[in-house]
């Protein structure tokens, strides 16, 4: 099924009929995410595998799905679409622009059972699913101000760079981290409050595009030579290795002398051989896997009517000097 996620939109659902005669009775348990250039969610796709090969028995299949570029938000509205209009028997979604994909589940009214898996639609739209599964994501942005705060004692100037500006996860990563900071709920932007000041210019959204990430860092350490910190709330950047090498290049006296610091969300493998070269100071990771593993049989649940929590949260892992935990050997 991997496969038919690689295709463009517009043979996608030739392929999904196609898929569905081959599989015969099979019904359709689709996981649809962001972007499939993001190297994050292929780890929901790997969780989503090896549930299928546990699970060759099951009246269901998992079908891993999403427009090529995680900067397609309209494609990935269409799949949704295009998957609830041809029939599934659930879907876990992604949401890139989480109120327009609301927004269509709202015309839709699909009968089968939603969920979001990894961003949640906002607060006002979560009728319209019947759980998430995924990360804190508040949670992950108080902790990178945790991380922060125990670098930095005396606060400093910070650059946050998010993703797309309508995501609903990113922002509450955002909202975490500059509500911990500042030690009181609903901070906008960070002042001043207990010496940290957020420079003009930021936050930076990078579309979620690992390119322009890169090169938002670059013009910002330009821009900023005296940049206390720079906080990935997610980890595109790092998604490009060479290019974010390079990038970091220019800084690692500063990041070596502690005059500047990187916190970057996520620990896929080449976020933790940064870690461990020195090019960045702590990553908070979340558990893609987890999520697209466990999926499958939430959605299952959802289908047989049986009582799921929600939120139901996958965890975060917290590597540092102090305690390089996970990203130590992977």
């Amino acid at each position: 099924m991997k496969q038919i996620a690689r295709l463009p939109i517009a043979a996608m659902a030739v392929a999904f009929i196609a898929s569905g005669a081959q599989a015969a009775d099979k019904k359709t348990l689709a996981i649809v995410v962001k972007g499939l250039d993001n190297p994050f969610f292929e780890q929901i796709n790997l969780g989503c595998q090896k549930w299928m090969s546990e699970n060759a028995d099951s009246e269901y299949e998992c079908l891993y799905t999403g427009p090529a570029s995680s900067a397609d938000e309209s494609g990935e509205v269409q799949i949704v679409d295009d998957l609830l209009t041809r029939g599934v028997a659930a879907i876990a979604i992604s949401p890139s622009n989480a109120p327009a994909m609301a927004n269509r589940i709202r015309q839709i009214a699909p009968s089968v059972p939603v969920m979001t898996i990894d961003a949640d639609f906002l607060e006002k739209d979560r009728d319209l699913r019947k759980t998430y599964l995924g990360t804190d994501n508040y949670l992950m942005g108080v902790k990178m101000a945790e991380e922060s705060m125990k670098l930095k004692p005396d606060g400093g100037t910070v650059c946050l760079q998010l993703g797309n500006v309508a995501a609903d996860n990113i922002n509450a990563r955002a909202q975490g981290y500059r509500d911990t900071i500042a030690g009181e709920k609903g901070v906008e932007r960070l002042t001043g409050q207990k010496g940290w000041s957020e420079i003009d210019g930021c936050p930076v959204f990078t579309n979620d595009q690992a390119d322009l990430a890169n090169q938002q860092m670059a013009d910002t350490f330009t821009a900023n030579p005296d940049l206390d910190a720079f906080i990935l709330i997610g980890g595109w950047a790092q998604f490009a290795p060479q290019a974010y090498a390079q990038v970091t290049d220019q800084v690692m006296d500063k990041l070596k002398s502690g005059d500047l610091i990187i916190i970057a969300g996520d620990t896929l493998p080449p976020q933790t051989q940064a870690f461990r070269d020195g090019r960045s100071n702590a990553q908070v990771g979340q558990r893609p896997f987890e999520m697209g593993y466990r999926a499958p049989d939430v959605m299952i649940q959802l289908i047989n009517g049986d009582s799921v929590d929600d939120p139901l949260y996958t965890g975060l892992d917290v590597c540092d000097k102090d305690d390089p935990g996970f990203c130590a050997d992977n």
